[in-house]
């Protein structure tokens, strides 16, 4: 098991890995002790063969109302705009009660099997999907109880804060369903009075700030300085996260050094989508893409800036692919984002990190007293763990080995025909 994911004294290898006994009593672990040592008579053993345990993993940026719409709803060319209009399109026309209630099941389905344990989605919050979405999110909050945590955030564009009384009343229905309140930044005239709009009311009702923040590769986008500094003057006392940050990778080191030390002070969080963001930055028909329009970890967590990484969209315009499996995202974020040589501690970016920024440390972790809820895999180490991710693996929740049998495609076949 991963050292840095443990209160537990054990020792370590080079790779950051402690073998050890977990003993499991009432469904809570009663007791971690170094591997080897006697294992007290009558208890029922069971030998993983050396196979790494894990905690259940957190997925703290999703997008669980637009999630597999891909079928009725393609993106024509794989890019940014291409993905906005399809789902502006499909989200008129579809996206009812039961249509979000049934994907955002399947893919709370899809995560549990594969071991995630808390997730924060972002739903699209213009009038009118709000009275929609906001109400199925929290009836599914409840039905998934006990199996999966669930959070929400407010998505609708920046500019939005000038409609009337749109953000006010946003804010009081994001209050009520003890969710978090956000917005998709980007370089408007008037971003600078934009997010003085947010940041008074978040502080007004108490809520936390989770922004979609320069989802590009422009150089000129430098929307998250701009946050970091608002969140200084105005004293912010809630959390706050940024997500993509693209354009960091496109800017001159001294902007960067400049934004970076910014973010460290106002105690921003970071959540890189490096499976989406390959998708769609840097996409042009018929060209090999040059950059991987991903953010800067390294630099950030160098810093000491708390930075995770999360699954986006799933199945839908913004992203083709991916299946809310956070041991596929860690893989995959190991190779794009080169989280490795040494892998160390990057485990943190999909368990105990994201878990603290989304203010539930109880997850992301192993630790006595804890309930029993880890995965158990074959493989033994991190090279094989991300050589073979989508490998055997064992979900126990409570102590109890759960079924993890997939959803099939074709529950949804009904929701993607025709109007």
């Amino acid at each position: 098991m991963p050292a840095c994911l443990t209160a537990a004294s054990l020792a370590t290898d080079a790779q950051g890995l402690s073998r050890a006994n977990i003993r499991i009593e009432g469904g809570k672990i009663a007791a971690i002790s170094p591997s080897g040592e006697a294992t007290p008579d009558g208890l029922k053993v069971v030998d993983a063969d050396g196979g790494l345990v894990l905690p259940m993993l957190v997925d703290m940026h999703t997008h669980l109302d637009k999630g597999y719409i891909w079928k009725r709803a393609p993106n024509p060319d794989g890019t940014f705009t291409g993905a906005l209009e399809a789902t502006t399109t499909d989200r008129t026309a579809r996206w009812n009660a039961e249509d979000v209630r049934r994907r955002m099941d399947f893919g709370l389905r899809s995560a549990y099997a594969h071991g995630t344990a808390l997730i924060r989605t972002h739903l699209d919050s213009i009038p009118p999907q709000d009275e929609i979405s906001w109400p199925v999110f929290q009836e599914t909050r409840e039905e998934w109880r006990g199996r999966i945590e669930l959070q929400a955030v407010a998505l609708f564009g920046i500019e939005a804060v000038f409609e009337g009384t749109f953000l006010d009343r946003i804010a009081k229905r994001v209050k009520q369903a003890g969710g978090t309140l956000g917005a998709v930044t980007y370089m408007i005239d008037a971003l600078d009075a934009a997010l003085d709009k947010v940041f008074r009311t978040a502080s007004r009702h108490g809520l936390d700030l989770d922004f979609h923040v320069d989802e590009t590769l422009d150089p000129q986008a430098a929307s998250l300085s701009l946050i970091a500094q608002k969140a200084l003057d105005h004293r912010f006392e809630g959390r706050i996260v940024c997500g993509h940050c693209c354009s960091l990778s496109a800017q001159t080191p001294g902007e960067v050094d400049r934004t970076l030390d910014l973010v460290a002070r106002a105690g921003i969080g970071i959540v890189s989508l490096p499976m989406c963001n390959l998708y769609l930055q840097d996409r042009l028909q018929g060209r090999t893409p040059r950059r991987r329009g991903v953010t800067l970890l390294h630099e950030m967590k160098a810093r000491g800036i708390p930075v995770s990484v999360a699954s986006d969209n799933t199945r839908d315009p913004f992203y083709a692919y991916g299946d809310l499996d956070m041991l596929e995202v860690f893989a995959q974020a190991t190779r794009i984002l080169h989280l490795d040589h040494p892998v160390d501690d990057w485990i943190r970016t999909v368990t105990a990190t994201p878990a603290d920024l989304l203010g539930r440390s109880v997850f992301g972790r192993i630790d006595v007293g804890q309930h029993a809820d880890i995965l158990v895999l074959r493989t033994r180490d991190w090279n094989e763990l991300l050589a073979r991710p989508s490998g055997d693996r064992i979900v126990l929740r409570g102590g109890r080995k759960i079924d993890r049998k997939l959803p099939d495609y074709r529950e949804l076949d009904d929701l993607m025909g025709s109007e």
